[in-house]
């Protein structure tokens, strides 16, 4: 007897769209990704490719209108719906292009809502490529099936987020002075949260007190060894999505 074929293909490609997705919406395709589709993937008409919009869920697309450099594709079923998003901001200070580029892959792997850059005193880089930031978060949503993507804020000056910081929203700091272990901290302060990270060199005094002297701040600790700044991202993001996020 011959198997159902699956459906989706588990072998079909997956792209993010900027149309917003619906039965039978047409999505013209070119530029890179239309080089991807037809140059790389090889995709012929028919073929099925996966999209997602960050707000419509996941749909299944069947390739029309083929050309050499650009495309149609023509939204058949929706395969998932909208993603419920865990409230979790990422805070973190801009680090060298290689460690930032891996915060913002492993914090949309994690299910992070929003990724925001601060400048802090510290911080050894003050500029970063918000484009190439945005480009590693769609290839990490693309690649681990996520259907919202990561909100990306530009870049502020601690003393700015600090100023209008939401009385709604613990604010989670790594603090080398001293502070709640995480795990204890993270269970006593449930709903909406953020998690703060300073640069290489951490956070000057000043900042500690300033962050401190916020309402909702929680000073954690993350444990007796030097973490560079993106593992500490990283672990920090992942502690709470176990406690208080989606992995419970």
């Amino acid at each position: 007897m011959t198997a159902t074929p699956a459906w989706p293909p588990q072998s079909a490609p997956r792209l993010h769209v900027e149309t917003q997705l619906g039965d039978g919406v047409a999505v013209p395709v070119d530029g890179n990704p239309a080089h991807y589709l037809i140059s790389v993937m090889r995709v012929k008409p028919d073929d099925i490719i996966l999209l997602f919009d960050g707000r419509s869920g996941e749909w299944a697309a069947r390739v029309r209108d083929m050309r050499k450099r650009d495309l149609v594709l023509e939204c058949v079923s929706q395969t998932k719906a909208p993603e419920e998003v865990p409230d979790f901001w990422l805070c973190c200070a801009p680090i060298k292009k290689g460690r930032i580029d891996l915060i913002a892959e492993k914090a949309c792997e994690l299910g992070v809502a929003k990724l925001q850059p601060v400048l802090t005193r510290r911080a050894v880089v003050d500029k970063l490529n918000l484009d190439r930031l945005h480009a590693h978060l769609v290839e990490a949503a693309e690649q681990c099936g996520r259907t919202a993507l990561p909100e990306l804020g530009a870049m502020v000056k601690l003393d700015a987020l600090l100023r209008e910081w939401p009385d709604d929203r613990w604010l989670f700091f790594a603090d080398e002075s001293g502070g709640e272990p995480l795990n204890e901290a993270l269970r006593a302060h449930p709903g909406a949260a953020a998690f703060l990270i300073g640069p290489e060199g951490g956070f000057d005094p000043a900042e500690r007190e300033a962050i401190r002297a916020v309402g909702k701040a929680v000073p954690v600790s993350l444990g007796p060894r030097i973490l560079r700044a993106e593992t500490a991202a990283i672990a920090a993001t992942a502690a709470w999505m176990t406690l208080n996020g989606d992995w419970r």
